[in-house]
């Protein structure tokens, strides 16, 4: 399968390189993969601690790379700010009305009942494995037992 690597971080490259594959899916009639490459400065969640399982020298190393080229939203307004397509008083407009409308939706969310407890488990396997169940049931158990400090009436 022929590959395509880019920098996952320019939207331009990201752009010609989706374009570049598009045109050898259509002229060969097989696909194309595009390897992205980009780094995930922070953790996946608020239950995972990357320190775990990144060395310093990685971090720093990629820290690095980031300061110098920054991420791909500072990238492109730069861009934009440097060509004059766009002026910092509009980039600022725009920066601030999106932070607004996700403060928005964010307080919206909270407002909303909370899904099913079931739903935690559902969705990620076909069969949900034994050990998953049991982890299910013991939560269950849990809340059942200790209701007061979850506010169950949110969910």
């Amino acid at each position: 399968m022929p590959t395509i690597r880019v920098d996952g971080n320019d939207i331009f490259a990201i752009y010609f390189a989706t374009k570049k594959a598009r045109e050898m899916i259509i002229a060969d009639k097989r696909p194309v993969l595009i390897e992205a490459i980009s780094y995930r400065v922070g953790d996946h969640s608020t239950s995972d601690f990357s320190q775990t399982y990144r060395d310093e020298e990685e971090m720093k190393k990629w820290e690095d790379l980031l300061v110098r080229f920054s991420n791909p939203i500072y990238r492109l307004e730069k861009y934009l700010l440097k060509k004059g397509i766009i002026t910092k008083d509009i980039n600022d407009k725009l920066r601030n009305d999106a932070k607004m409308a996700v403060r928005d939706s964010l307080k919206e969310a909270n407002s909303l009942r909370k899904p099913d407890i079931d739903q935690l488990f559902e969705g990620v396997y076909d069969t949900i494995p034994s050990h998953i169940e049991e982890q299910r049931q013991e939560l269950k158990a849990h809340l059942r037992k200790h209701p007061e400090p979850y506010n169950l009436s949110n969910f």
